[in-house]
């Protein structure tokens, strides 16, 4: 089909705008006014420009390191991507973002990674999400050559697949993964084939033509939208400034073949065939080229002008800092244990029910969580009350549905990812810590992350080393996540159905040895705040902090003591990251004695932290040195007697205590 004048000049506009940009950054990189990297896209403009054309404010786009025409092309503001590069309050992401981390999703440009690989899932999660809200509107990720071989890649198109999900996967082969060479790093020369593995249409084009490229992504995008699924298109191309400005570049190609490539400019090339078509004339090219070149330049002096954020504004929107408050959220307007028990299990799936069913762009994700009704039952029943979309069964890739659940976050979905244990969430380490933790931060609070991340840990049933870790000292490490970790079936119940409400990622821990446990908790629904410990028991003695399981070996503990005249305070904290440190100071200011008990290893755990914060805060009601008792620091053993040897028994508590009293 060919294209109108106005299309042509549409594409040509945006074109110029990307390429004087990225030049005027080039310079501005020499000056120092970028004070980090900057990665231009010279040379590949016609990629973004004729894929983008197509798309609507509220389709989304998911992006890499090199994605500043990217983020022009869906719409942003040169002055907006010149300011943040200059680390402005005016830029996009108000100076906490720079040339990699790019964001501005009230036009649907919902970030740019710093890693290589997460925008192909985060992609997919917006496709999921417009296929939970039943919309037609589609997600296209753009990454380079290099990320085709990152596990990342397979996982995305497989699931895109798989589900059929509205995502536009648009491979940007500049020849050069920084400085490895693509014929070296791949076992094939083309990507746009690979797509006929997963089953989708796939596509090989002159990533310097936009005409071309215009026409087969308007055909993707139609397909996607009908409900058609995803489609993979290879766009060959070069760039011809180097990786990052600043960085040797003949190293690794030659100066001829950069400029060899030159001569295949994308702009040149479209200019030339609107003049010869005769489709605008050369002096109405001129016109638009000089309309660009002033639009630059008052960019750049809006950014040059731009103040630079305040230090008080760096710890902003780590968490959801604007939600309101809810009804019966506060402690004590919970409602009474009442006499009804139930186990740990039936009470976070009566929250989990009660959500779903109020709230219809919740989704739970994960192996086995569909008809089968998860591995330890924690969806049992559901599916067949919300189907298969809202209660979907993936493939063993949990780094892919992970990163999918955060991308259908941002786009506005509630995903609950059930990742089973632990030990296999850590495959997606780094969709936690990079992508989930981070994108409200960098986004400056425009994007909201309420993912719930749930499964099980902790020693127990001979699972030996790969189902048995807990692992939440590492994860209450990273800013940006709320730990919670329920002792009974009352507090799992309104921790779950707080999570369920929250905009912060929430990583909700069970203990498999706590499954099965049975404990009061209403049939109303109601919800426990993050952050605010449980008194379990007072006591004038001593104070024990337990965590999880260790609730309950402090319980038995304290009454063995009791009948030696000792009274045991129990603090449970419920959730490690926000953790009430005051509770525990107020206990301690009455008892004198603490003892922290963790089934985690010691060093650098939750235990440690707690022990710091009371040495720092309450030093002077301590009668006695702070106590930790922690599991060992080894693997988990498989072996009955190996695995209680490693993990804190309620005679070690016992122990504990009476030593602490001898101080």
């Amino acid at each position: 089909m060919e294209l109108d004048k106005q299309t042509l000049l549409s594409l040509f506009r945006t074109m110029q705008t990307i390429r004087q940009c990225e030049e005027r950054l080039a310079k501005s990189h020499q000056r120092g006014l970028v004070h980090g990297a900057c990665h231009t896209y010279v040379g590949e403009e016609a990629i973004a420009t004729g894929v983008f054309a197509h798309l609507r404010k509220e389709d989304v786009v998911f992006s890499t390191h090199r994605g500043h025409g990217h983020a022009l092309a869906k719409g942003l503001h040169p002055k907006e991507l010149i300011a943040e590069l200059y680390g402005r309050a005016t830029g996009c992401s108000l100076g906490r973002g720079g040339s990699m981390h790019l964001f501005k999703p009230e036009i649907g440009m919902m970030g740019t990674s710093g890693i290589v690989g997460p925008c192909i899932l985060h992609a997919c999660g917006g496709g999921y999400a417009f296929k939970i809200k039943k919309t037609d509107n589609v997600a296209v990720t753009c990454f380079g050559d290099g990320a085709v071989n990152n596990g990342a890649f397979h996982e995305g198109l497989n699931m895109a697949s798989i589900w059929k999900l509205p995502v536009i996967f648009v491979v940007e082969n500049n020849q050069f993964a920084t400085e490895v060479p693509f014929n070296y790093s791949s076992g094939i020369p083309d990507v746009g084939r690979r797509a006929e593995n997963y089953g989708i249409p796939g596509f090989e084009l002159d990533g310097n033509d936009v005409c071309e490229i215009h026409r087969v992504a308007g055909e993707a995008i139609e397909r996607a939208r009908r409900g058609e699924g995803p489609t993979l298109i290879e766009c060959k191309t070069y760039r011809t400034r180097a990786h990052a400005e600043g960085m040797a570049d003949f190293t690794y190609r030659t100066k001829e073949d950069v400029e060899d490539w030159k001569t295949r400019c994308p702009l040149q090339r479209l200019r030339t065939r609107i003049v010869q078509e005769g489709t605008a004339s050369g002096d109405e090219l001129d016109e638009i080229e000089q309309q660009v070149r002033q639009l630059i330049e008052d960019s750049h002096a809006f950014a040059e002008a731009s103040d630079y954020p305040t230090p008080e504004s760096a710890s902003l929107h780590v968490y959801r800092e604007t939600d309101a408050p809810r009804s019966n959220v506060a402690t004590n307007s919970a409602p009474p244990l009442g006499e009804r028990e139930i186990t740990f299990v039936a009470a976070t799936l009566e929250a989990l029910d009660h959500a779903m069913a109020k709230n219809p762009l919740i989704f739970v994700m994960g192996e086995g969580v569909g008809v089968r009704g998860g591995n330890f039952m924690t969806t049992s029943g559901l599916y067949d009350k919300y189907g298969p979309d809202r209660l979907c069964d993936t493939p063993i890739c949990e780094r892919g549905f992970v990163g999918l659940g955060c991308g259908a976050a941002a786009t506005g979905a509630r995903p609950v990812i059930d990742f089973m244990f632990i030990d296999f969430i850590n495959d997606a380490f780094g969709e936690m810590i990079n992508q989930i933790a981070k994108m409200q931060y960098m986004s400056s609070g425009r994007l909201k992350m309420p993912i719930l991340l749930r499964g099980c840990g902790g020693i127990g049933h001979s699972a030996a080393t790969h189902h048995s870790g807990l692992y939440h000292s590492i994860y209450t490490h990273i800013p940006g996540l709320r730990v919670v970790m329920p002792s009974t079936p009352y507090d799992a119940k309104g921790l779950m159905a707080h999570a369920l409400q929250s905009n912060d990622p929430v990583l909700f821990l069970e203990h498999r040895e706590l499954m099965a446990f049975k404990g009061p908790a209403p049939e109303e629904n109601y919800e426990i705040p993050f952050g605010q410990a449980r008194i379990v028991r007072q006591g004038a003695d001593v104070t024990v902090v337990a965590i999880s399981l260790m609730v309950h070996h402090a319980i038995e503990a304290a009454d063995v003591l009791a009948t030696e005249g000792v009274s045991v305070e129990i603090i449970d904290p419920r959730t490690v990251s926000p953790l009430d440190i005051e509770t525990i100071l107020q206990s301690v200011a009455k008892t004198g004695r603490v003892l922290v008990v963790d089934e985690a290893f010691q060093p650098c755990s939750v235990a440690s932290e707690i022990a710091a914060q009371i040495a720092d805060a309450g030093f002077d009601d301590l009668d006695a040195p702070i106590k930790r008792l922690n599991g060992a620091f080894t693997p988990t053993p498989y072996s009955p007697t190996l695995e209680k040897a490693v993990t804190p028994q309620v005679a070690n508590v016992v122990q504990a205590i009476r030593d602490l009293l001898s101080e």
